[in-house]
């Protein structure tokens, strides 16, 4: 299955989801290509530097972003880019399920989710294995799925299932469960939660879809098997550059380079947020090339085509209208 498309965002935290809005505002077919939303960001409670919010939590002020994106036409993918070349003038990004071509490509894909590295990952990768509570969440409705992870984040995303789905299976490898105070009183408190401490994720199966997954007590070394239809990982961030790095120039710390205009070394290729080599890892300066990206991107393929680009797109906004 191929898709084409005008760009395509890799990353769904605050830079891609800002290059997403100035980007399907301008007309151009944009899809975004990300593990989950919101990245690094749904990992605190509080935000308190960012412009226009006395304090807002990281979960609310990205599904914004991603509520407004959408809002513009962009589309969403949510799976993991895994390759990125270029064939002639175009591009050509491969998921674990698809090949999609694209005029031009953002890279925003910041950190990504940790895969949990058992058997039956890769295979139920979108069906049944999820990087994305609040993404795939709705999916599951009164249905019985797992959390595997550890930390707030994890508890976070135990509480939202909690809502939507009938009941969640929650294994940590933590003896004791630590986090925000609030929080953690909460998940304590939900009547659907079962919690299985001090334990490791072993396996996933399935047929079509994952099925069933089996845990192991670390103390006393006894198995468990637990049906469920989905299992969501919450295991924190990592660094995945390797899959540009034959593409555009990196960095000593694996981090791509680009100039003011967040152009990588290569045509075609933007690069924003924190994956790039930028001092500064925050979200407001992340949005701030997130909109450089866009922009500068906008350029590129209007060039492509044969039509004229702009410098800015404040002479634009008056003709482009939400949907």
């Amino acid at each position: 299955m191929n898709m084409e498309y005008d760009i395509v965002i890799i990353g769904g935290a605050s830079a891609g989801l800002t290059a997403a809005i100035y980007s399907a505002r301008q007309g151009l077919k944009t899809l975004v290509i990300t593990k989950d939303i919101g990245g690094q960001a749904l990992l605190t409670n509080e935000i308190q530097n960012y412009p226009g919010y006395d304090i807002v939590d990281g979960f609310g002020l990205l599904n914004k972003f991603k509520e407004e994106a959408e809002a513009f036409g962009s589309e969403f993918l949510y799976s993991e880019a895994i390759s990125l070349k270029k064939e002639e003038d175009k591009f050509i990004i491969s998921t674990h399920s698809m090949e999609i071509t694209a005029l031009s490509v953002i890279l925003a894909f910041g950190k990504t989710p940790r895969d949990l590295n058992v058997p039956g990952e890769t295979e139920f990768k979108g069906h049944g294995v999820s990087y994305c509570a609040i993404c795939d969440g709705p999916l599951f409705k009164n249905r019985d799925v797992a959390v595997y992870g550890n930390g707030d984040h994890a508890i976070q995303a135990v509480i939202y299932l909690a809502s939507v789905v009938k009941k969640v299976y929650f294994t940590t490898k933590a003896k004791k469960i630590i986090g925000d105070d609030e929080m953690v009183n909460t998940l304590n408190s939900l009547k659907n939660v079962e919690i299985f401490k001090d334990s490791s994720l072993v396996s996933i199966s399935g047929d079509k879809s994952a099925r069933s997954i089996k845990i192991r007590n670390n103390s006393s070394g006894d198995e468990s098997d637990i049906e469920i239809n989905a299992i969501f990982s919450e295991m924190g961030y990592i660094a995945k550059t390797d899959f540009v790095k034959n593409i555009v120039k990196l960095n000593e710390s694996n981090e791509i380079i680009v100039d003011n205009y967040c152009k990588t070394s290569q045509e075609g290729i933007f690069a924003c947020g924190d994956v790039t080599d930028i001092p500064y890892k925050q979200v407001v300066i992340s949005a701030g090339q997130g909109a450089t990206a866009a922009l500068s991107a906008y350029n590129y393929v209007q060039n492509k085509k044969g039509k004229i680009a702009s410098k800015s797109d404040w002479k634009l906004i008056s003709t482009v209208n939400k949907k």
